[in-house]
């Protein structure tokens, strides 16, 4: 099985994530049209969230340790216990996937009412068995990672998202006609689909590549069953916990905020519609962070061999290749999003609650650096700490919200503040622990200034070329054909316009820019790319 360095593996698992995404946002209106409005949404987001949550639980910790821990013998060619970790663990996320699945039957219920949405109940209950169609697949993905192929992971991805995509609407459809709640429960289908698909696309590419060509005899250190256990729990427990509670925090907001609308006097349709918008928007910003999100994957087994070969140079190299990723895409993102957040609304036709993306896209910005924060601490073996950090943060962000959301001059904008605010705190508190107790130098006004600035020219750029060409078009084509065209020209434009920025300020380095898709790199002048060292 090949191996990718870091960068190879970040484009290809972004490059997936980003098709993923891109197929669930299509999806998004056509979902919206079909169980018809932000209520219906609300309804059906809450589902998801609650599944987030338990697939959180079940899929998150063993697979990130499956990761860090075949990385770290494949650094030291002990291939034997990396291949007893991935078994081991397949096994525990197999037995734990069926427990939470029946923990989520049995708990749909009282947890719906509980957060005042109990007409969500049952399309949770259809999400179970995805539940453990996705903790077979978590465990394969664990794997590849840990051996640096990010190829699986990826189609793995893209292939579940486009079940997803195209069941769900499909049987959304058939069943909508039952009412709303049967119509989100047809919406869930393709997940359980999707999940089964993908599952069974990594049990085969496994099948097909799981010997290490190089031998099993480079190092003859044995691992107990005992011993690879107790690892494995050591890593996934505070991992598990750390990752549960940031999306615990969107769970909490699911409750939190319908119910400080109302205690703030709306009514709960009012409420609950509000909250659907609130939805829309999380959806929409999710996008850039899935490219974050791989990132993190592609940084946690590469920081983790580098921490295993005790090479402290490499391991600084690693951290700060990361860092200058996240802020080149998470600031244009978020600056793009708040823009062009109209015309995005407008050609999505997904309704009212563009207002919220003006203000709540700076969330990206803290969002990615809290991300890639968690990754790289775990990588590091520094655990316990970072999920520390989250759990203050999430304090801060339920107390916040419990203040600002009630406040009716505020609403739901209070849940933006206090999101900024829940991520702030670990962020900061990171920052601090890796500079001043790691003793890692890190530059990060050097990372974050020339994004700022190349993402200013950026916004000016798509601005007057939306405008412009918009105010053309309107003597051609108006209404929805004007827009898309419009937004599609900018949003193209506004790429452009950044990398010339970042290039000409030397923001951006030949590692980066070859992570960049070379259709894109064709519209750079030669003379401007051979600058670049």
């Amino acid at each position: 099985m090949k191996e990718q360095s870091t960068g190879k593996g970040f484009a290809i698992l972004s490059a997936a994530t980003m098709a993923a995404k891109l197929l669930s946002i299509i999806y998004m209106p056509f979902l919206l049209k079909i169980i018809g409005g932000n209520r219906p949404y609300a309804i059906y987001q809450v589902t998801y969230l609650i599944y987030a949550f338990i697939y959180v639980i079940t899929n998150t910790g063993i697979p990130s340790a499956i990761s860090k821990l075949v990385s770290e013998f494949v650094a030291v060619e002990n291939y034997r216990s990396a291949i007893k970790t991935f078994k081991i663990s397949r096994f525990l996320l197999f037995a734990i996937g069926i427990i939470m699945s029946i923990v989520m039957f049995l708990s749909a219920g009282s947890l719906t009412a509980s957060i005042h949405y109990p007409e969500a109940k049952y399309s949770v209950i259809a999400l179970c068995p995805a539940i453990l169609f996705t903790s077979v697949a978590s465990a394969y993905r664990g794997y590849f990672q840990g051996r640096s192929n990010m190829k699986p992971t990826a189609i793995s991805q893209v292939l579940e998202q486009v079940f997803n995509t195209v069941f769900s609407l499909l049987f959304a459809a058939i069943l909508i006609g039952r009412g709303i709640e049967a119509g989100v429960v047809g919406a869930t289908v393709g997940t359980t689909l999707g999940a089964l698909a993908s599952a069974l696309y990594l049990i085969i590419t496994y099948e097909k590549n799981k010997h290490f060509k190089s031998g099993i005899l480079h190092n003859n250190k044995r691992h107990t069953n005992k011993q690879v256990l107790r690892r494995i729990i050591k890593y996934s427990i505070p991992i598990t916990v750390c990752i549960a509670i940031t999306n615990a925090g969107t769970l909490i907001d699911s409750y939190n905020i319908t119910s400080r609308l109302i205690a703030g006097g709306a009514l709960t349709d009012y409420a609950q519609s509000i909250y659907g918008m609130y939805g829309k928007y999380l959806t929409l910003i999710n996008m850039p962070i899935t490219i974050i999100s791989a990132l993190a994957m592609a940084v946690l087994p590469a920081v983790s061999k580098a921490v295993a070969l005790k090479n402290k140079k490499l391991v600084n190299d690693k951290i700060n290749f990361a860092f200058r990723i996240n802020f080149l895409i998470a600031v244009p993102a978020a600056v793009g999003l708040s823009v062009l957040s109209r015309p995005i609304y407008e050609l999505l036709q997904i309704g009212d609650g563009y207002r919220i993306m003006i203000f709540g896209s700076i969330v990206v910005i803290f969002m990615a650096l809290a991300l890639i924060q968690t990754s790289i601490l775990q990588g590091m073996g520094r655990i316990y700490i970072v999920t520390f950090y989250s759990i203050l943060g999430l304090i801060a962000k339920y107390v916040v919200n419990y203040i600002l959301v009630a406040i009716p001059k505020i609403g739901i904008y209070g849940a933006i503040i206090g999101s900024a605010i829940g991520f702030g705190v670990p962020i900061i508190l990171n920052i601090i622990y890796i500079q001043k107790i790691l003793k890692l130098k890190i530059n990060f006004k050097s990372y974050i200034f020339k994004p700022i600035v190349s993402s200013i020219f950026m916004a000016a750029v798509t601005y007057v070329i939306y405008n412009i060409l918009s105010y053309i078009l309107h003597f051609i084509v108006k209404g929805y054909l004007n827009n898309a065209v419009s937004l599609l020209a900018a949003v193209a434009m506004g790429v452009l316009a950044y990398l010339y920025a970042m290039i000409l300020c030397k923001g951006i380095t030949k590692d980066e820019l070859d992570i960049i898709p070379g259709r894109i790199k064709r519209f750079i002048p030669k003379r401007i790319i051979s600058n670049i060292r």
